[in-house]
């Protein structure tokens, strides 16, 4: 039996890495009593799979990973077992049972999106509008928004055209938001920030990371994954949440 299971990661525990994360969790699912499945061999290690790993910094509410088990109760009592064994910065908000010949989270990630704000002091160096114009101007107006990326061998240009799919801003408590949905997995993987640094450059703004918090809201995959070479748009992906069925 396939489950996923869906949590928050927020306050401190957004300076764990994914290595310590996944140690975490194979601990916690233990001590939650849940009947996971083991590998065969010499060294059986629990069946567990992560979607995209979340960068250190960064805070999510929408995290995921699948697991294999011999037999599981109610999604309420799951998630409650869960919620027992958890520190404090991680939250179990979903559980879902998976069809048989369901893919792992991690082959089936497609795309993310994610809240870019502005930190407690520091100033934007625009306002709301002036970025809207600028995201109108150079993202949606363009034919292109080319990026070169730096790769461990060389340089590749890419066309955040065919990777960002959702690109807006807004004021929200005295700061600026910026709202994003990228192109997210093995290939063609493109991190948020690296959208936003490009707008600051195209409208001649200096980019400060260590003023921006990240936040990714939800993970996707494609409804049709034949589409996944053609001109894409948010309404084309489905949450991983949302592949499932409550138990």
């Amino acid at each position: 039996m396939k489950i996923r299971i869906k949590f928050r990661k927020f306050g401190v525990m957004k300076f764990v890495g994914h290595l310590d994360l996944m140690r975490y969790f194979q601990k916690a699912v233990r001590r939650a009593g849940i009947e996971i499945c083991y590998s065969e061999g010499f060294s059986p290690h629990q069946i567990m799979s992560f979607a995209a790993p979340l960068g250190v910094g960064l805070t999510s509410d929408g995290e995921y990973f699948d697991i294999e088990v011999h037999g599981i109760k109610s999604t309420e009592e799951t998630l409650a077992a869960l919620n027992d064994v958890m520190v404090d910065g991680v939250e179990i908000t979903g559980c879902r049972i998976l069809p048989d010949s369901a893919k792992t989270a991690m082959s089936v990630v497609a795309a993310a999106d994610y809240e870019l704000y502005v930190k407690e002091g520091y100033t934007p160096p625009a306002s709301a509008a002036d970025f809207s114009e600028g995201i109108r101007e150079h993202f949606y107006g363009a034919d292109s928004f080319l990026i070169t990326k730096q790769t461990k061998k060389s340089e590749k240009q890419m066309d955040l055209k065919r990777l960002v799919y959702v690109f807006e801003v807004e004021e929200r408590a005295h700061t600026l938001c910026f709202s994003l949905m990228t192109r997210t997995g093995s290939t063609d993987n493109l991190k948020p920030e690296s959208a936003l640094e490009a707008l600051f450059g195209k409208m001649g703004l200096a980019y400060c990371p260590e003023a921006v918090q990240i936040h990714r809201k939800d993970i996707y995959a494609l409804k049709d994954p034949g589409s996944a070479d053609g001109t894409l748009t948010a309404s084309d992906f489905i949450s991983l949440q949302d592949m499932g069925e409550q138990i």
